[in-house]
This record gives C-alpha cells, structure tokens and sequence, in this order.
C-alpha cells in the first residue's frame, strides 16, 4: 500500500509536491517532460493543477533526450520529472547526451521515503543503495532535498547550476514522503536563479589580442560553446577583423555561416582541413575541448601556438598546450574582437580556403559516393531553411557533421556521448517548444528501434516532427567499421518491423521513398503541420577522410 494523497477538494491542504512545481513556475519554466512513477505521485499530482505543459514520453531515456532537445532549442533550463529507481536508472543515456553536449536539463527525481535513507537497506520498492551516486558521472552535480522548506531553495540552486556557463544537467531528489506531505507554506512567488556570469581575465585577453596582431596564418575553430552562448554575430565580426579562416566543430555547426568566403565547413575528419590547422601559426579555439571527434581522432598536430576559450574548466589545455582562457565563449570573443586590429587584406585567407574545399571535394568525387550526396541535398533541399534538425547516430548524420549546412536552422545530433536513438525524442522537444514550426529528425533503423515508443507521444502532442527512417537493414556504421578492422562484421544484421506500417498503427501518415523522390516527399512531410514518417530503404557508404591515395 502506498501512503493515501490528501483530499483534493476545494479546501485541501498543499504538499511538497506543490512546492516543486510552484518552485519551477515561479523561475520561469513554462515546458516539462518525463514519465510519472509510484515515488513522484505527489510530483505529478501537483503538476496536475498548474500551468506547467507536460510532455510524457514513453522511456526515461528518451524523456530525457527530448528535454536536452527543448533545452538546446529554447537555450533555457528544462525540467524533467522521474519516478526513483528504475525510472532514474533509464534516464542516464540520455542524461550523459546532455552533459557531454552541455545541455541545461534540471532533473527533478522522487526518492523512497526519508525512513528508508542512509544505507538502512528496508526493502522499498525502487529502493537504490545510493541513487544520487549512480548519476554523478552524467550530471553537473547531485542534490538530496531532506525538508519541504528546502524544495524552493535548492531547485533555485539546481537551475542557477544548470544555466551557468558550462551549462549542463543538474539532479535534485526529493523523498516521497516530502512530496505527500501537506505543508503549511506560502505559495512560492519570489524565487530567482540567474547564472552566474563567467568573465575572462583581463591580461589573458590582452594577450591573446598581442598574439593574434602578430600572427601570419591566424585561423579559427569554432565549437558549441559558440552556439550555446549565442556568440555567431560576435565571432563573425572577429573572423572578419582577422582575416581568418573559421572551422566548426560538428557541435558547432551554425557558428559560422558556411556560405561566408572564410568558411572552412565542418570536414573536420578530413586530412586537408586537419593539416590546414596544423599548419595554422595562431589557432583560436573557442567552445571546443578539442576532443576525439573535433582533433580527427586525435591526429591533430598542430606546429603553431593554440589560444583556448572554454568554459568547461576541466578542458582547458587537456589535449594541446594553450593560452588557456576560461570564460563564456560570447563574453570572451567580445572582448578580443575590441582589442584586435583590423586587418585590409582578405585574398590570401579566402583564396587559402578555396583551396582547402577544393581539395576536400576532389577527394570526395574520386571515391563514388553520389547515393550518400545526394541524399544529402535532397534532406537540405526538402528542409526550410529555418528548421532545426536532430541527427540519430547513423551514416546519413556521420555525413551530416562534415557535409551538411544548416544554414539558419539549428543542426543538433548526439555526437556528445554518442548513444543511440537521440533523434526522435529530442526532435520532440524542440517541437514543444517551437509551437507549430516543423522539425525534422534522421535516424537509421537500428537507432529508430531504441525509439520507436516515441511514436505515440507524438501521436498523443500532435507535434509536427517528420521522422526520417535510413533503412539499411542493420547497424551500418557498425558494420562498416568491423568489415574495414576485420573483414567481417558480426552481430550488425538487424530483423526489423515495416516501419510505415508501425507508424501507421499509431495514427501518423508514412510511406516508403526512394533516393530520387525522396526531396519531394520529405518537402511534403515537413509542410503538413502534423507527425510523419518517410522511409528510405538505402545502403550508405561512408566517405574515406584520413586516406590519401585517393586525393
């Protein structure tokens, strides 16, 4: 038996439940998404009766992974509520997304009962040895809420946390007890929690604006960090005044536009765009820890001196010694774009950067891969110009990190921790938050397994999300890498259901395409105001980027 809820009749007393939510009212939130449990009742029973939308998703996972998609589209923290035990145990895939990707997701969890904490093991169920401790590798930090008055409190510390620079999720538990509790406090009004601001040091600055007025090559590599502090317009005024190349990391896609003559796009796994960074006497890097995917698989050598911009202390100089700056990036290319001279001459950098892209392209029409581009311009083709898309783990988004321009739409994929079934449930969040706006997401048929059951949320929200399904019959990536490493690829062939069929049983329109039809309908997809899915039966190969027998 669970504890019995207070009346809810006109008269009924508050809980603490009604604390969390008036709590996340009162800092702004206006969106919530996650999946009610026996712990969290009280939770949701008090979310029943506020203002808040909630979004249920169907798999804590993906509740999470489409709170980190509405976090990076809104840029503002987003709640999600989870029940204890196995619930906050499914959620970890998608909170580590979140983390490695810096998205602001203030997780708000039921615990068992208070009598039940400190180890004494009394066989609740749901029942962890110590809940919090299993998150503390994929969240900013871990909160454990022991009195109703301190609910308001410390969720306005959990989302100060959450949105400060590096931005990231936070957990905050409370038992449920606390939650069913009537309590006797005023309704929450007056509660703030503003990030704190991340500034860089004046002299690090000053230096840096020494160093880049004596440079020769100077160049630019733009990551997320740049997107996620809204830093575009600043970072084109800089690369401007410099006269230097900009490259994006695949998480920084946006940052710069790809059209632009000093655009470098994202072929970051290329060898010709790898070696014009090394040889680069200045590198500025700013949003970007220069990790395994943004340094090529750490084959980035690079002979010049490098200046970082980071706000993830924990990154500055752990791959590549640097001038290290710790700051928020917008802040931090503020103050050096007003400290650095203006340079006259822009041919060389632009005629450089021609260079660079011709040579990327030569290489990239020797090695038959029509099918793949063209698939990918019929997806940019169908996509209006605007729309945010969300790229699962598979072929088609492994293009799309280095080939695809999102030009003013938001590119988001799940290349920060790398897991599975990313692209509908975000894509899910980001249409929650954009009120009727079309959203597309890319998944290959083994990802859009691990997300299938997201099929009835949108269904149930009527959220206007095309599904793009890549059927190849297995996991294509997968098997590309083991038939390279080992001539053959095991346990990659994957029985799967008649997608359109399934999609269908849901309530939602979809149909099967082909490479040569595929832009016309996904444009039709895309403008109907509704959930679709398009299938694509298609074996994608990968482009050969370190290789250069065949430059």
């Amino acid at each position: 038996m669970i504890q019995s809820f207070p009346s809810q009749a006109d008269g009924r007393r508050r809980t603490g439940g009604d604390l969390v939510i008036e709590s996340l009212e009162a800092l702004g939130a206006s969106t919530v998404f996650g999946i009610p449990g026996q712990h969290a009742l009280g939770l949701f029973d008090a979310l029943g009766r506020s203002g808040l939308r909630f979004v249920s998703s169907r798999v804590e996972n993906n509740a999470a992974f489409a709170a980190d998609g509405h976090a990076r589209t809104t840029g503002q923290v987003t709640p999600l509520l989870l029940s204890t035990g196995p619930g906050a145990l499914t959620s970890l895939a998608g909170l580590q997304e979140a983390m490695a990707a810096s998205a602001p997701v203030l997780v708000i969890c039921s615990q068992i009962p208070s009598a039940g904490l400190g180890g004494s093991r009394r066989g609740f169920l749901h029942e962890l040895p110590d809940q919090r401790a299993v998150t503390r590798g994929v969240v900013k930090s871990a909160h454990l809420v022991r009195s109703a008055s301190q609910i308001p409190s410390a969720i306005a510390r959990a989302w100060q946390e959450a949105a400060t620079a590096p931005t990231g999720p936070v957990w905050v538990e409370v038992p449920q007890d606390i939650l069913l509790a009537p309590v006797t406090l005023p309704p929450v009004e007056d509660l703030a929690a503003h990030p704190r601001p991340l500034l860089p040091r004046a002299e690090l600055v000053t230096e840096a604006a020494r160093i880049l007025d004596a440079a020769a090559r100077p160049v630019i590599l733009a990551g997320g960090g740049v997107v996620r502090a809204g830093a575009q317009s600043v970072l084109r005024e800089l690369a401007e005044r410099l006269q230097a190349p900009v490259a994006t990391t695949f998480g920084g896609k946006g940052a710069f536009p790809t059209e632009h003559p000093l655009s470098l796009g994202s072929w970051l796994e290329d060898r010709h765009l790898t070696e014009f960074l090394e040889q680069a006497d200045v590198l500025l890097t700013a949003g970007t820890g220069l990790g395994e995917l943004s340094s090529n698989y750490h084959t980035f050598a690079p002979h010049g001196r490098i200046i970082q911009i980071e706000a993830d202390l924990g990154k500055l100089e752990s791959n590549h010694p640097a001038l290290g700056i710790h700051a928020d990036a917008r802040t931090a290319l503020e103050q050096l774009t007003a400290s650095v001279s203006h340079r006259v001459s822009p041919a060389r950098a632009r005629e450089a950067v021609a260079d660079v892209l011709a040579r990327v392209r030569a290489r990239l029409d020797a090695q038959e891969l029509d099918l793949e581009q063209q698939t990918l311009t019929a997806v940019r083709g169908a996509l209006p110009d605007d729309a945010p898309s969300f790229w699962d783990m598979t072929i088609l988004g492994y293009w799309a990190w280095s080939a695809f321009d999102p030009r003013t739409g938001a590119f988001h994929s799940a290349q920060g921790a790398g897991g599975l079934g990313y692209g509908l449930p975000a894509a899910i969040g980001a249409a929650a938050a954009l009120d009727g706006a079309p959203v597309l997401a890319v998944s290959g048929d083994g990802g859009a397994m691990y997300s299938l059951a997201e099929l009835a949320t949108i269904r149930q929200h009527n959220l206007p999300v095309t599904w793009l399904i890549v059927d190849d019959g297995g996991y294509g990536i997968l098997r590309a890498y083991m038939t390279d490493a080992f001539g053959q690829a095991t346990a990659t062939e994957l029985t799967r259901p008649d997608f359109t069929a399934v999609a269908r049983s849901f309530g939602i329109p979809a149909l099967t395409t082909t490479p040569e039809r595929l832009e016309a309908d996904l444009s039709q997809a895309l403008a109907s105001g509704e959930p679709r899915v398009v299938v694509l039966p298609a074996v994608l190969r990968m482009f050969a980027p370190t290789h250069l027998e065949n430059a």
